[in-house]
């Protein structure tokens, strides 16, 4: 799998992101699924993905805290491509087992709490999404955050045990805005507001002009440690 993966590396390195995923969906039929949060480089991920295949998997995690902006975005994201984004919720008994024993807020509280909420709350459904998946397509960028510099268009998650397409990987903000003017795209108004990256509303808050945009997430948190869990079992081997 590393030969293949490096190989792939190689081959779309420069590449346009349409190509990629057009030969990711090509390749891989109905064993590719793309998870949106919603976020801006996602909507792009989901504008591209139906002019190639309008039945692809596209799926988002509903944790329980989003902001009504998300859910905003959600219906209209489906009714302008006339798809049905399929929704994934938490376990209702390990959510309620959760808040009795720690809170509702839990988070606040220490790095061990937020983590174990991001858990429950997302890769768990995460995971059952993709069980039945080969390929997971993402809409992550490498200047997001330090702990996304390393990452490659295709790698392969341990955690998952399946391999994980990025292929916005090398874009920036500006290219991902400039995508969403010109195509039409529907964002979430947050976006307006100074909320670059967006999740759960206790977990995120508006940045200032020029303030990195990972800083709106579990601001009381270290920037190292800034990962819901999601995209850190990511390694090509």
């Amino acid at each position: 799998m590393k030969q293949k993966l490096e190989e792939l590396n190689k081959k779309f390195k420069g590449a346009k992101s349409e190509e990629i995923l057009a030969f990711v969906l090509n390749e891989h039929k109905c064993k590719a699924a793309f998870s949106t949060s919603l976020g801006a480089e996602d909507q792009v991920i989901t504008d591209m993905m139906v002019k190639v295949d309008a039945c692809a998997k596209i799926f988002t995690l509903d944790t329980g805290r989003q902001f009504y902006e998300t859910y905003d975005t959600l219906d209209k994201t489906n009714a302008k491509y006339g798809i049905n984004i399929e929704i994934m919720f938490p376990d209702a008994f390990e959510v309620e087992s959760m808040v009795k024993e720690k809170g509702i807020n839990l988070f606040y509280e220490s790095i061990e709490n937020r983590k174990n909420c991001c858990n429950i709350r997302k890769l768990q459904p995460l995971k059952r999404a993709l069980k039945s998946y080969e390929v997971w397509i993402t809409g992550i960028r490498r200047e997001q955050s330090v702990t996304r510099e390393d990452m490659q268009l295709f790698e392969w998650d341990n955690d998952l045990q399946m391999v994980k397409v990025n292929p916005l990987l090398d874009w920036s903000e500006k290219d991902t805005w400039k995508y969403i003017r010109e195509n039409k795209v529907p964002y979430n108004i947050l976006h307006d507001k100074g909320y670059p990256s967006i999740g759960c509303a206790p977990c995120t808050r508006a940045v200032e002009k020029g303030e990195n945009p990972r800083n709106g997430r579990w601001w009381w948190e270290n920037a190292d440690t800034k990962e819901c869990g999601l995209h850190l079992h990511v390694k090509t081997s």
